[in-house]
Formats: structure tokens, C-alpha cells, sequence
């Protein structure tokens, strides 16, 4: 079967090696005579349409700044196996240049805008699927497609009880004043380390977004959940694009979306993370 994935890439492949490349793919370095290629595998039934979606996305952060965005070269689906065939970029190793340049890059993708919150289509954030229905109101948008959706998943599966609902709801309405108004800014989606590539030129990269036209303060809070960035990189992006007055204060909000996912992957401590937030303003 993966050989026919590889015929189907249409490259003179001379041998392949299996690579990290995430949680719930499988990933390969695929060789040639004149280049290298980087190739990702997974099931078309079980996340339908992931990597055509993924692809989308790649294209779209693809130019809009200084940061290097893998070129996506081919995605297809062989014997109920999905693929997405893209350029192979070298890693390098970190440092406060690359940091500045990251958070100037981001700045610069975020002042791409939109007239309306969401994206033309549904894609994924990791293997949850992400509802994208364009509204004109972000907190609407935010309720509507990015807390209540995954508040009422883990209601289903029995995580979270009515009580949780009723607070989430709460919650919402409770911040319906919360983010300074700004136009729906193009976002990564999926901002976090793990997803910041540095180049073997010392360069950053982004891989693997979660697309779509939403509010910036969305893509700082997930950068400052698991740790942070480096500082230069919000001084680097201030420079840019400067946020408004308080965003530090309202990161615990943009945090609620990316927690809820871990909640629904991982359960454990998220869980608790999402009710102590859900519990902060009721």
C-alpha cells in the first residue's frame, strides 16, 4: 500500500526513511537523485479530507510574510490512505534573531484580513475537526464555533456534566464585551512550539496551521500556553502589528479553545484547566 502512495506522488523515489513528524501521522523523508521530499500518511476514513484541508491552509500563510511555509506539492488518496507531499525543510537551531523574525512575520500574516470571523471550509485542529461557519460578530464565532462545540463533545462523552454546559454558556455570554474589536486577522491556527520549525539558515517556519480569519489574540494566547516564545518574539511583533492595551490580561480566554482540544485528546489536567477558566468569571 505505500508503495502505491509513493508511485502516486509521481517521484523517482530511491529509498525512504520513516520521521517524527506529529502525534497522529505517520511521516517519511523520501529520497531522489536530486532532492528530498516530506511526506505524511493517514487513514481518509477517519479524518476525512485532513490533508486537502491542511493544504489550503499551507497556501494560504504561503507569501504573506518573510517565514517560510513548506510548499505543498501534491495530496491525494490511495486505498483509503490519505497523503500530502511537500518540499523537505532542513532544521537548524534556534536563536533571538529567529524569534525576532518569527514574531515580525507573524505580525505581517495578521494584518491580512477579512470581512467576516471563520474560513470557507471546515478543517482540523490535530485530529478534531474545527467548525469554520463565517459570522460577522468574533464573539459569536467564538461561541458558536470554537467554545460551545467542544463544551457539548465532552458533554457526549461523558467528561463534562450539564453543569459544565450551563457554566461554558455562562462564560460566554460573560465575555461577550471581552475582546477590543478588530477586523478577522488571518491566524496560523495552531501556534505552538511544536509547530515552529527553525531552518538549517536559521530561519523560522510554520507547519501544520489550523487556518482561519479570527482574532489575533488568538495566536498570542496559544503561543504563551505551553511556556511562551521567547520575549523577542512579542517585542518583534509589537514592533508590527501592536496589540491592544490588556492582552495579557485576556489570554486565559484565548487559551479556552486550545485546552478544550487537549481536554478532548488527552483528558487528565485539562480538564481541570478548562473548569478553572469556565469558573473565573462566573
Amino acid at each position: 500500500m505505500f508503495q502505491s502512495i509513493i508511485d502516486d506522488c509521481g517521484l523517482a523515489v530511491t529509498r525512504y526513511e520513516a520521521v517524527h513528524g506529529g502525534d497522529i501521522n505517520s511521516c517519511y523523508c523520501l529520497f531522489t537523485n536530486d532532492a528530498k521530499y516530506f511526506l505524511k500518511v493517514n487513514d481518509a476514513t477517519l479524518y476525512p479530507g485532513m490533508f486537502q484541508k491542511e493544504a489550503s491552509g499551507l497556501q494560504a500563510l504561503n507569501g504573506r510574510s518573510v517565514l517560510q511555509v513548506p510548499t505543498v506539492i501534491k495530496y491525494g488518496c490511495v486505498d483509503k490512505q490519505q497523503y500530502l507531499l511537500m518540499e523537505w525543510i532542513e532544521k537548524g537551531a534556534s536563536g533571538k534573531p529567529a524569534w525576532s523574525t518569527l514574531g515580525a512575520g507573524l505580525a505581517t500574516i495578521h494584518k491580512h484580513t477579512a470581512e467576516l470571523f471563520g474560513w470557507n471550509e471546515d478543517n482540523y485542529i490535530g485530529s478534531i475537526p474545527q467548525e469554520n461557519t463565517q459570522h460577522v460578530s468574533w464573539h459569536q464565532f467564538f461561541t458558536d464555533c470554537r467554545v460551545m462545540p467542544l463544551v457539548e463533545l465532552l458533554c457526549e462523552k461523558n467528561i463534562f456534566s450539564e453543569l459544565d454546559h450551563e457554566a461554558a454558556l455562562a462564560f460566554c455570554e460573560d465575555i461577550r464585551d471581552f475582546f477590543p474589536l478588530e477586523p478577522p486577522s488571518l491566524l496560523h491556527g495552531d501556534l505552538w512550539s511544536g509547530n515552529i520549525m527553525i531552518t538549517a539558515a536559521s530561519q523560522p517556519a510554520l507547519v501544520d496551521p489550523a487556518v482561519y480569519f479570527g482574532h489575533r489574540e488568538m495566536d498570542i494566547g496559544m503561543t504563551l500556553l505551553f511556556g511562551g516564545f521567547d520575549e523577542t518574539f512579542y517585542s518583534a511583533y509589537n514592533d508590527v502589528y501592536p496589540l491592544a492595551n490588556g492582552w495579557r490580561e485576556r489570554v486565559y480566554v484565548t487559551q479556552l479553545y486550545p485546552l478544550l482540544v487537549h481536554a478532548l485528546l488527552f483528558g487528565g489536567g485539562y480538564i481541570a484547566n478548562v473548569r478553572e477558566i469556565l469558573g473565573t468569571r462566573r
